[in-house]
């Protein structure tokens, strides 16, 4: 299929090819990840070297968060097909402000719990991909969405290490606050997006949500509820695992994150395009096989320059959810695409409830455990891919 004359400039420069509404996401996200990355990266060593958490409990508030942000995203959905998509967007991000002022303040990891809460709110992922589906060109969709997605990644570049550098002469506490700031400038940036109210079909209301779970996205809903069970396992265990075990210091860990998520940023764009002229399912394959090979040179070598590429190539992981919009939202109705890409993304979350939780005590048992089980699971993963899931797209 010939593409359009916008679609060749997207797929040369994908960011300057954006509608105005997708800049302004663009730029939100960017504002938004970077005040997260100052501290997110950082957050698990914070609660278990600050708060004395053990990496059982640090699990179990990953697990809340994750169990928080799998409801919300099936109430952000029914909320952005009822309710002009932009404010719903707005909610989303003001929910977020209150969570690094809370963390800043609390003085144990239980009192981390209302924090983590609102930061479990994820009214944006259903919400961004039903704005997008309905204005995007559909040849570009998957680069559309990875080129949004590059946003969080390019914020995280600089931030973790610059986060872990204040952190260690101001103190943690003045990064939560900085953070806060950022969070406001994203909400702020979303006042200029052009509203967009979903359609209303009569069908849809009087078949209710046994209209959305075909067979379709059921079985996207489970593959992708495995993939995170997978990374969630592990990953929140990466920066203990770094500070542990090969005695990092908290800039050098930080300076990690930022190439993690410059990986991220490559990777999507490399991914996206894939997924466009190939397929999807392929995307997904060379996305596991990327996080595979990560993982293992995270687990044999402490050498800097090995750890430099294994966190590259770990922020294909973070790209997960841009493939899975541009999967869910064309098979999705224009009047249901925030509710249909919601099912999916509520259930890989809830489905991953336990992942932490069963990660923190393999990391009880040996710091390696949590990322040999990933090692055995994700080439699985990127077999099923090819094969099973095919049928599927």
């Amino acid at each position: 299929m010939k593409l359009s004359s916008h679609g060749r400039l997207l797929s040369l420069f994908p960011f300057l090819a954006l509608k105005r509404d997708f800049k302004l996401i663009f730029l939100a996200n960017l504002l938004g990840s970077f005040g997260d990355g100052l501290y997110a990266y950082l957050l698990p060593i914070y609660v278990t070297e600050t708060l004395k958490a053990t990496s059982v409990e640090l699990g179990i508030l990953f697990a809340v968060q994750l169990l928080v942000a799998a409801f919300t995203l099936i109430l952000g959905g029914a909320l952005a097909d009822r309710y002009d998509r932009k404010k719903v967007l707005i909610i989303g991000w003001l929910l977020w402000l209150p969570a690094p002022l809370i963390f800043a303040i609390a003085s144990s990891w239980i009192e981390m719990v209302p924090g983590i809460i609102l930061y479990g709110f994820w009214f944006g992922g259903p919400t961004v991909t039903a704005y997008v589906t309905s204005r995007a060109e559909r040849e570009t969709l998957t680069l559309t969405f990875a080129t949004l997605s590059t946003a969080w990644s390019f914020g995280y570049i600089f931030s973790p290490a610059i986060g872990g550098y204040l952190a260690s002469i101001i103190g943690m506490k003045q990064v939560f606050y900085l953070a806060f700031v950022f969070y406001s400038f994203a909400a702020s940036s979303l006042v200029f997006l052009t509203s967009q109210h979903p359609p209303a079909t009569s069908q849809l209301r009087q078949n209710g949500w046994k209209a959305l779970l075909s067979k379709k996205v059921l079985a996207w809903s489970f593959f992708f509820a495995s993939i995170m069970f997978v990374l969630l396992m592990f990953r929140g265990f990466i920066t203990p695992f770094l500070d542990e075990v090969y005695y990092f210091e908290k800039f050098e860990i930080g300076a990690l994150g930022s190439v993690a998520f410059f990986g991220s940023a490559v990777l999507a764009i490399f991914l996206g395009r894939i997924g466009d002229k190939w397929k999807k399912t392929g995307a997904i394959a060379v996305c596991m096989m990327f996080s595979s090979i990560a993982v293992g040179l995270l687990l044999v070598s402490r050498n800097i320059a090995v750890l430099t590429i294994s966190h590259f190539l770990i922020g294909a992981s973070y790209t997960i959810w841009s493939l899975l919009s541009a999967i869910i939202g064309p098979l999705a109705p224009e009047s249901a695409q925030a509710r249909w890409v919601s099912i999916p993304q509520s259930i890989s979350i809830l489905f991953s409830f336990f992942a932490p939780y069963v990660g923190g005590w393999l990391y009880k048992f040996s710091p390696f455990y949590p990322f040999i089980a990933a090692l055995a699971l994700m080439p699985l993963i990127a077999v099923l891919s090819l094969t099973i899931m095919s049928r599927y797209s």
